[in-house]
């Protein structure tokens, strides 16, 4: 078996992956940039998110294991050539993403990005009452992996979380309950905090709109870790600028980057990353792509179903 990993995977890392290879395997590590299209041709198992357009080389493909939660770019016909199989990497970015959005909103709520202003302009200013999230009712959009990882953050702090998903199904203990995104109206006037982590979707799609942001309590937080374009955000700047919306984290923007002229940077009580959340700046989230991307090579080579399977 030919496997190529495109992933800057350290040597512990490259030991949680080899451990999954099948005997006689032939794994090279190279990086994305730098790989060949005859090697992609020779390929059988690609670790890393190939551009699509570089696929069609990939003659013997039999699994594309991506280094991402999110597949879309991979969805078009005749994005993978036949037979190949495409799993993505749920499940590795949990406590990135959930640390990331966490801490962001902790910093809005004690206005710790405006101390952060001050102190660059050597300013002592006391910017008054700040909020907690201990007993705040948190409403958590999308309760998969990351969600769940934020919940046990939220609630080990003494929050109230309640986690909405599609269907209900078990319920971890870090909610004290789960909801259905068709119950979502009658529980945003409620909530003291909203955070999604939902994915792109026709459904998900400009879901947080004037309509929306107008439902919820006012003095409302909201976070997104998901995709940008679930907020219409020229709707987000008018509940900022108005108070409905006490402060926004944004990790994820349309589009990304934004431009250097957009009026989202100027908003009132935003903090905005670049889509950092996730990627690979936490160590573990290689590891666990690593973990992830070793059971999916037992599961091939024993013509199981793969881990994160995606269905094309």
């Amino acid at each position: 078996m030919d496997i190529f990993v495109l992933l800057p995977f350290d040597d512990e890392q490259r030991a949680v992956f080899e451990s999954g290879a099948p005997e006689g395997a032939r794994i090279a590590y190279v990086p994305k940039a730098e790989v060949t299209d005859e090697q992609i041709a020779n390929a059988e198992v690609i670790v890393g998110n190939l551009p699509p357009a570089r696929l069609a080389h990939a003659e013997h493909l039999r699994l594309l294991q991506l280094n991402s939660a999110g597949y879309d770019q991979y969805l078009a016909p005749g994005a993978l050539p036949a037979g190949a199989a495409l799993a993505c990497a749920v499940g590795a970015y949990g406590q990135a993403v959930s640390e990331h959005i966490f801490t962001m909103v902790l910093m809005l709520m004690k206005h710790l990005e405006g101390y952060r202003d001050d102190f660059r302009e050597h300013a002592w200013t006391d910017r008054g009452t700040v909020n907690t999230i201990a007993g705040a009712n948190v409403l958590v959009l999308g309760a998969g992996d990351i969600g769940t990882h934020f919940a046990r953050l939220a609630s080990a702090l003494g929050a109230h979380v309640i986690g909405v998903r599609r269907h209900v199904g078990e319920v971890p203990a870090c909610f004290e309950s789960m909801r259905t995104m068709e119950e979502l109206p009658a529980l945003l006037p409620s909530a003291d905090v909203v955070v999604s982590f939902l994915p792109s979707s026709p459904e998900t799609r400009g879901l947080v709109d004037a309509e929306f942001l107008a439902s919820c309590k006012r003095g409302v937080y909201l976070a997104n870790g998901g995709r940008g374009d679930l907020i219409v955000q020229p709707d987000l700047i008018a509940a900022l600028e108005s108070g409905q919306v006490a402060g926004a984290a944004l990790d994820v923007t349309t589009p990304e980057p934004l431009s250097a002229d957009d009026p989202l940077w100027d908003a009132p009580n935003i903090f905005i990353t670049p889509h950092v959340a996730g990627q690979f700046h936490l160590p573990v989230v290689l590891t666990n792509i690593a973990r992830i991307a070793a059971e999916n090579l037992q599961h091939l080579a024993a013509g199981e179903p793969l881990r994160n399977q995606v269905n094309l």
